[in-house]
């Protein structure tokens, strides 16, 4: 029997490699790909350089893009806003064109006054709304003291006594300074 088991092993091909009792091929694997990271380093910057352009393009292409977003819904945005103003200023012109054969002052009053009404709704619908500021405390955050004035009692000292410009806010942000005097 002897001479069978003999005669079986050397029946094996030259280039067949002796039986593993342990299966280590993935520890061939993991080492060859160590081996490949570690002998070809110029690959590895190529790989890690070329992943880093990539990269830096998507970043460059989406800040053009939102840059051009941004711009196009600014110039909706006022879009919006001419379109709701076009019809006050229609009124405007037909006004105009209507007070050049009136000779009755109060009916120009009256059209002027229906054309202040219409634009002051309009703005309001859209987000502007003025605030008052006469006879409150003076607020640096939403006024602009243009002079000072003697206070006639000592209860009107840091009020608002007269307002030159009225103040508005379009939301919750200042979009104009209320201008006043102050009582001092």
């Amino acid at each position: 029997m002897q001479n069978q088991e003999d005669n079986l092993t050397d029946e094996r091909p030259e280039n067949d490699p002796a039986p593993n009792t342990t299966d280590n091929t993935a520890e061939n694997v993991s080492t060859t790909d160590e081996k490949t990271a570690f002998e070809d380093p110029e690959a590895k910057t190529r790989e890690l350089n070329d992943k880093y352009l990539r990269l830096y393009s998507e970043f460059d292409n989406y800040r053009k893009r939102t840059i051009k977003e941004k711009s196009e819904i600014i110039k909706t945005a006022a879009e919006d806003v001419f379109k709701a103003i076009l019809p006050v200023m229609d009124d405007l012109e037909r006004a105009i064109k209507a007070n050049e054969t009136v000779s009755d002052s109060e009916l120009i009053k009256e059209g002027i006054q229906l054309i202040y009404n219409k634009l002051k709704n309009t703005t309001q619908q859209k987000g502007l709304t003025a605030f008052e500021s006469k006879g409150e405390t003076f607020n640096p955050d939403v006024m602009e003291a243009i002079t000072y004035v003697p206070a006639a009692e000592d209860a009107q000292k840091g009020k608002v006594i007269d307002e030159v410009e009225k103040g508005y806010k379009l939301g919750d942000k200042v979009v104009r300074f209320a201008k006043v005097v102050i009582a001092q």
